[in-house]
Formats: C-alpha cells, sequence, structure tokens
C-alpha cells in the first residue's frame, strides 16, 4: 500500500500507518514450542499412531490437522473459525510444513470423523509421550490426584445432564493429575449426573498397569476427596501397591470413632475458648461393606472465636504421622489450579459438538495441548517462568512479533529488536537443544 492510501491519526498528523508490512506473525515463540515438540517427537508419532475413519487421500491429514490443533490451542487461538484467520501466518504455516492451514471446515469434518478407536489411539499415544518425557526427567515417585469437574454443555447434547453438586448442566468428567508436576495423566469424559466415584476404577485400571509394567521402581501415592471414598477404590488401590489417602464423608460413626481426640481437644480449649485449637489422632474402622479394618486419621479443629468443631477423617494406608497425612491430603488443594488452568487455558471445558464420543475426542486433544505445554514449561523454560500461568507465558514468550524474509537458502525470522524476553527466549531454545535425543 503507497502512501497516499495511508492511514493519518488526527490525534498527530505526521504518523502514518499502512498494512504494507511484509510477511509478519505475533506468534513467534511457537517456534520454541514447535522445536520442543520435534525433539519430543510428537508429530512422528501421531502420524504412526492416529488416523480417523476416513477413506480418501486428503490435502490435509489426521496428523496435521491434530498438529494445527494443538498448536492452535497452545497459542491461545481455542476456536475452529481461528483456523480461517490464521490461513496464512507464516509462523503457523512453517511449523506445521504446509503452503496454508487446513480451514475451519476442514478442522471441523476432521473432528466430525473422530470415533471410539480415536478414543483407544489416544491412551497410547499418551503413554508412548510420558515414556519420552520420564526418559529426559523421571519423576521419583508419582502422586496421583484424581478428581471430577463440570463441563458446561448448552442445547441438547447427547450425555448432557444437571449435575445436583454443581448446579448446572454439562459432562463430569473424571481427571488424574500428577500433584507434584501437574501433568494431566488421564480425562475421561463421562455424562452429567455421573456420580463422583463412577467408573473410577476402570478410569485407573490402564494407568496401574501402564505404571506396574513400565515403571515398577516408582513409588505411587494417590489423593482424593470423599467423592473417592469407595471400597472398591481402596481395593484396586491396595492390590496394585499404591499409597493412598481419601477423605471420608463425616458421619456418627466416626464421630463416635473420635471421640477420645474431641475429648482431648475439650481439655485444650478448657479455658481458652477463643484461639484456634486442634487435636489429631487415629483408630482402626471398619465399614459394613469392608472385609476387614482400615487405618483412619482424625483431625478436629476448633476455629479461632468459635465454639464448633470441625472433622476431618481420611482413610489411608500409609504410615505416616496423623498430622502429616493430614497436611499431605491438603496439598491437594493445588490440583484446582491445574483444572482451571486446562479449563480456562487450554480451552478444555468447551464441549461444542451434540456428539458425546466427539466431545471426547476434543477433551483428548485439549489434554495433549495441556501436556506439551506443561512439559515445555517445566522441562525448558528458564527458572524464572516455571511457575508462571499459561496465559502469562504466551504473554510474554509466545507473543513476540516477528517478520518472515524469505532468501534462496534459509527462512529467516526477524524477531522485534526491543523484545523484553530475548534473554528468556534464547535460553529455552538452549535448553531445548541439551535435551537428549530421542529414538
Amino acid at each position: 500500500m503507497s502512501i497516499v492510501n495511508a492511514l493519518t491519526m488526527n490525534s498527530n498528523r505526521k504518523i502514518k500507518i499502512n498494512f504494507s508490512g511484509g510477511n509478519l506473525s505475533s506468534d513467534s515463540g511457537m517456534l520454541l514450542i514447535h522445536e520442543f515438540a520435534e525433539k519430543l517427537g510428537l508429530e512422528a508419532i501421531l502420524e504412526k499412531d492416529f488416523s480417523t475413519d476416513d477413506n480418501g487421500k486428503r490435502k490435509h491429514t489426521d496428523s496435521k490437522n491434530a498438529m494445527q490443533k494443538i498448536y492452535q490451542l497452545i497459542a491461545g487461538y481455542f476456536q475452529d473459525d481461528d483456523s480461517d484467520e490464521l490461513i496464512s501466518d507464516p509462523i503457523f504455516t512453517t511449523i506445521l510444513n504446509k503452503k496454508s492451514l487446513a480451514s475451519q471446515p476442514t478442522i471441523s469434518r476432521f473432528n466430525n470423523r473422530c470415533d471410539e478407536i480415536c478414543l483407544y489411539q489416544f491412551e497410547l499415544i499418551h503413554q508412548k509421550l510420558r515414556n519420552r518425557i520420564y526418559s529426559w526427567k523421571k519423576p521419583e515417585f508419582l502422586l496421583f490426584d484424581i478428581d471430577s469437574s463440570l463441563f458446561a454443555t448448552y442445547g441438547s447434547q447427547e450425555g448432557s445432564s444437571f449435575n445436583a453438586h454443581y448446579h448446572g448442566y454439562g459432562y463430569h468428567p473424571l481427571l488424574a493429575y500428577d500433584g507434584t508436576t501437574g501433568d494431566l495423566l488421564s480425562a475421561k469424559l463421562r455424562s452429567g449426573n455421573c456420580y463422583t466415584s463412577k467408573d473410577t476404577t476402570s478410569f485407573l485400571e490402564p494407568l496401574l498397569d501402564e505404571f506396574s509394567t513400565n515403571y515398577s521402581d516408582i513409588p505411587l501415592f494417590m489423593r482424593g476427596d470423599s467423592g473417592f471414598a469407595d471400597v472398591m477404590i481402596y481395593e484396586k488401590l491396595e492390590s496394585n501397591g499404591v499409597s493412598y489417602a481419601i477423605r471420608m464423608k463425616e458421619n456418627p460413626r466416626l464421630r463416635k470413632a473420635a471421640d477420645f481426640i474431641e475429648e482431648e481437644l475439650f481439655q485444650k480449649t478448657a479455658y481458652n475458648k477463643t484461639d484456634h485449637a486442634v487435636s489429631y489422632g487415629e483408630f482402626l474402622y471398619k465399614a459394613d461393606s469392608w472385609l476387614y479394618p482400615r487405618r483412619v486419621i482424625c483431625k478436629i479443629e476448633k476455629p479461632i472465636e468459635q465454639m464448633t468443631h470441625l472433622y476431618t477423617f481420611i482413610v489411608t494406608n500409609m504410615e505416616s504421622s496423623p498430622e502429616e497425612l493430614i497436611n499431605f491430603y491438603h496439598k491437594r488443594g493445588s490440583m484446582e489450579n491445574f483444572i482451571r488452568e486446562s479449563k480456562y487455558g487450554f480451552n478444555m471445558a468447551s464441549m461444542s459438538s451434540k456428539n458425546m464420543i466427539i466431545n471426547a475426542n476434543k477433551l483428548q486433544i485439549n489434554m495433549l495441548a495441556y501436556n506439551l505445554f506443561n512439559w515445555f514449561r517445566r522441562l525448558v523454560l528458564p527458572k524464572s517462568f516455571e511457575k508462571l500461568q499459561a496465559d502469562t507465558i504466551r504473554i510474554k514468550l509466545l507473543k513476540i512479533a516477528s517478520k518472515l524474509v524469505d532468501s534462496a537458502r534459509y527462512m529467516i525470522f526477524k524477531l522485534c529488536s526491543h523484545c523484553p524476553y530475548k534473554k528468556e527466549f534464547i535460553e529455552t531454545l538452549d535448553n531445548i537443544f541439551k535435551l537428549k535425543q530421542l529414538r
């Protein structure tokens, strides 16, 4: 556009604007994500292990469509319509090695082809990627933090139902995170009216089999709230050597069994009814459905300036002291941050299809995007960036402007000269180079 066609600002007539700046992109940091994904071998795994029921030869392959969705989610482009806006973006076309991106109709058709077989494929892909990540940095122990959430739905979507706990309509998925790293280990979409613990044993089984087979030297732990206080879950964990701490719902039998702990609290507060006070203890307890007694940890607390007592009961097969186990259990609060970032940082809760299987497959793609970013964050980002939320990292490191200059031999992306995080960008790239090459 010539200067004649430039836009002029009324605030300052010397300022001119046109759209002839060249091949520009605002997502240059995605080059780092791509470099990391290539080192991990994500696209090669998708090409080998993922395909839809597609008989035709298509310009945009299933693996490329999946990678496009993953990259768009990481960059913060959550809607299929965003594909049309990015169709010629120099960064996205470069990292996907395509002249143009798949359009919204192509992405939507890809989503609609995903079926139950694809869900099994994704499970295998998650396992292969986890194996590669652990070859770089194997955990000393694994902590399953398990929970459920509400994925809101609108209209007549298959499997959508009212959930009384969340007071809303939607799906009620099961989610299992590693409580120490934030990795999303497994995610399963369920109907909205499912009780919290429904299908938990079958949900855990592939994870338990994977870790007992491939990582038998890694100690396994699990935490769960009272929704998972189910004897079938206890037995499943015990038979697989998993140490667990699961909260139990308060009931008269448990309170009666904890009378001696409450008596100790009464003695502590006999002459001071104002300050905070707490007592810990333990006892063996056998519910009617249990074959044998289990260890139950109890905390009874008197809040400051209150006369009431608050009870916490946790069933466990661990040997730590009651106070240590209570603290161990309460640290699962960090899982709420993992769920929040998954839902709002990677659009995981967006269930746009009427078909539940299609939504379940979209959840798996969102899970891949979340995990790829989380591995990137904890394995290669500078220390100062490791604790930052996804949106903050996007703004600081991914949303960097650049201009593509094509030469006969190279594609040169010229990033902005005054990039405030140039040092962190270079350090991240260097950390990716240092990762062991995987076969």
